[in-house]
């Protein structure tokens, strides 16, 4: 006979760790709409819809804004292969373990990759990335905006211009900003990125965001191939190297996505529906609006952990508004705890990877679950499970260090 299982009933979470994080209602709701061809002109009006509305997550005029299929590494994978010839030099400033997947990316496309490094709860000043620029050249510079596990940003301002003096394209890493931090990929002078909706977009992950512009297309135009079968007739091959992957081949996408819709796969029709109710949710509320939300809930996460007596890790002035590290108390079983917060209150928060696995616990306010009721329940929560596993903080300092912060005359 075969196996067969019960219903999917899986527990209810609060999601409060690096990401995912629960998604939005609505955009469960946007999920569930019927299916339609992929060449259907409907369906065509809706990817046109996406580009309109990424543009303007993005602040960008790129035209090139668009989905690839697959999560937020997909999306990474998609302009490093495209980009990168073998040979190409590839600069990578390192702060933590997504720097570290994007020198190995770029590895794997070919790329003669320069990595610069900086320890784990840092970020890197413009001058030691233009020092780089200067003695390496590189064709690109592929950077981590927020890097989750180590919870640190990096400053962008100036480092496009930066790239643009030395004649590099830049490529950035932002699955875990977009939505929640700014990102005005044209004043920043961004050449392309890449991102999910499983962060600060309030989506599930499987579908990704990029933009590119102008200067990333000429690097692309030599390598555009088009498969057999779907070439127009008398449209004549490219000369550059074929890229070395048919899935995440931009050039190819730009087809598909372009007015010619030359197949190159079918579109993930549910998924395209929830990136366009997470762009449009985002817009509704305003970027700015939603940019302060997260500051304030991550403000008041911050003050709360440090009225419990707990230590805020790595550079404060730099850390992520939506993610953050905390650091665990001599004597305290981190893994316990995670455990028991899950266990007890259902509720996810996350460790971290390499050099800080054990170290510190991380704590994600994102999206959907950047609310003043999810962070007093998570607060509540977790001095409740530090005592539980030998860590006595001050009863209720920290709901009231937290609620104090919300109550501020400017908290909006």
């Amino acid at each position: 006979m075969p196996e067969v299982f019960g219903d999917l009933n899986p527990p209810p979470r609060l999601l409060m760790g690096p990401g995912p994080i629960n998604v939005d209602p609505r955009v469960l709701r946007a999920m569930s709409m019927p299916m339609l061809g992929q060449f259907d002109p409907v369906f065509t009006g809706y990817m046109n819809e996406v580009m309109a509305l990424s543009r303007q997550v993005w602040r960008t005029e790129n035209h090139w804004s668009l989905l690839v299929d697959g999560t937020a590494r997909a999306a990474i994978e998609a302009i490093l292969v495209s980009l990168i010839e073998p040979g190409d030099r590839v600069l990578v400033p390192v702060s933590g373990r997504f720097g570290q997947l994007l020198c190995e990316i770029a590895e794997r496309a070919g790329g003669d990759v320069r990595v610069i490094e900086t320890e784990w709860g840092t970020v890197f000043s413009p001058d030691r990335v233009e020092e780089a620029l200067r003695r390496d050249r590189p064709k690109l510079v592929a950077a981590v905006h927020g890097d989750t596990s180590s919870t640190m940003a990096q400053p962008l301002d100036e480092i496009g211009p930066l790239c643009r003096r030395y004649g590099a394209l830049l490529f950035v890493d932002a699955t875990a900003t977009l939505g929640g931090m700014a990102l005005p990929v044209d004043e920043w002078q961004i050449d392309a990125a890449a991102s999910g909706l499983q962060k600060c977009l309030s989506g599930p992950s499987g579908s990704a965001p990029i933009t590119f512009n102008e200067r990333a297309v000429e690097a692309l135009r030599p390598r555009h191939h088009i498969e057999r079968g779907i070439r127009p007739e008398g449209m004549a091959e490219a000369e550059g190297a074929q890229i070395r992957s048919n899935y995440f081949d931009l050039p190819m996408l730009m087809g598909y996505w372009s007015e010619m819709r030359l197949n190159h796969h079918t579109e993930a029709t549910t998924m395209l529906y929830g990136a366009r109710e997470c762009f449009r949710i985002a817009l509704q509320e305003g970027l700015d609006a939603r940019f302060a939300r997260h500051a304030l809930v991550g403000r008041a996460l911050v003050a709360g952990l440090r009225a419990m007596g707990l230590e805020i890790f790595g550079d404060i002035d730099n850390k992520m508004v939506n993610v953050t590290g905390i650091v665990i108390p001599d004597g305290v079983d981190g893994d316990r705890v995670i455990r028991a917060m899950l266990d007890d209150f259902s509720i996810e928060i996350g460790t971290s990877f390499g050099p800080l696995r054990g170290r510190i616990w991380r704590i994600g306010t994102m999206a959907y679950n950047c609310r003043k009721d999810a962070v007093l329940t998570t607060l509540a929560a977790f001095e409740a499970t530090l005592r539980q596993c030998g860590y006595c903080a001050p009863p209720g300092a920290g709901i009231d260090a937290a609620l104090a912060v919300f109550r501020e005359p400017d908290a909006g």
